[in-house]
């Protein structure tokens, strides 16, 4: 697919603009002021350290449970550019530290997909230094922003249609193989107003895009994994 990309120096949220676009259309800017997470979390941006865009595509015609594992499929994405693996069910990880997040967000037949990927930082805020990286820090050179939207868009192009195709499945073996959860001992919080965490064993990202725990399928709207270990 072909992508059209509008570009910003500064922007409230690459998200909201997106609200305006159409299949194909990406807003990315210099500097995000208000970028969100997922969950409410904020999501910070420094003019040149980081790479913020949204994504509008197509899910016309997709069952909704297909339409929610795109956050994977952008994830994906982000992988092969970046290398690493991808914490289900909207980050991922190189050398076990956030290189990058996605927070997804249906509008009518489309979603928006947010991406923000960490670039040129070689610090963080105290309170996450030791879970956040960057391509810089990875690769020990800095990186062309510019240059790094360009190589993700190409990954996506490929991976969205081959979704669009085979579904969600038609993806699930190559993600198996870079799931960063698969095998570690995982505690899930759910959002739906279930007090009670699932804990155990991951078994991994399933081929409809759910987390198994310990034989519990636990879907990507209903929790979020607030502990891990080996």
């Amino acid at each position: 697919m072909k992508f059209a990309v509008h570009r910003k120096e500064v922007t409230e949220s690459t998200n909201n603009d997106a609200r305006a676009g159409s299949h194909g259309d990406v807003f990315t800017a210099t500097e995000q002021t208000a970028g969100r997470g997922r969950i409410g979390h904020r999501w910070l941006s420094r003019p040149g350290d980081s790479l913020t865009f949204s994504v509008v595509l197509s899910v016309a015609g997709m069952p909704p449970e297909e339409a929610a594992t795109l956050p994977l499929v952008a994830g994906l994405a982000v992988r092969r550019v970046a290398g690493g693996a991808i914490k289900w069910p909207n980050d991922v990880l190189v050398g076990g530290r956030k290189i990058a997040g996605i927070l997804c967000e249906r509008v009518g037949d489309n979603v928006i997909c947010g991406i923000g990927i960490n670039v040129n930082q070689t610090s963080f805020p105290p309170e996450i230094a030791d879970r956040a990286t960057s391509l810089r820090l990875v690769t020990g050179r800095e990186q062309s922003v510019a240059g790094t939207l360009d190589r993700v868009l190409a990954e996506l192009s490929d991976l969205y249609e081959q979704w669009f195709r085979g579904g969600f499945a038609a993806l699930q073996p190559e993600i198996a193989r870079h799931d960063a959860l698969r095998g570690r001992f995982v505690r899930i919080i759910q959002t739906d107003s279930d007090p009670e965490p699932v804990e155990g064993i991951c078994d991994g990202v399933m081929p409809d895009g759910s987390l198994s725990v310990a034989g519990v399928r636990i879907y990507a709207g209903e929790a979020h994994v607030c502990a891990t270990s080996a």
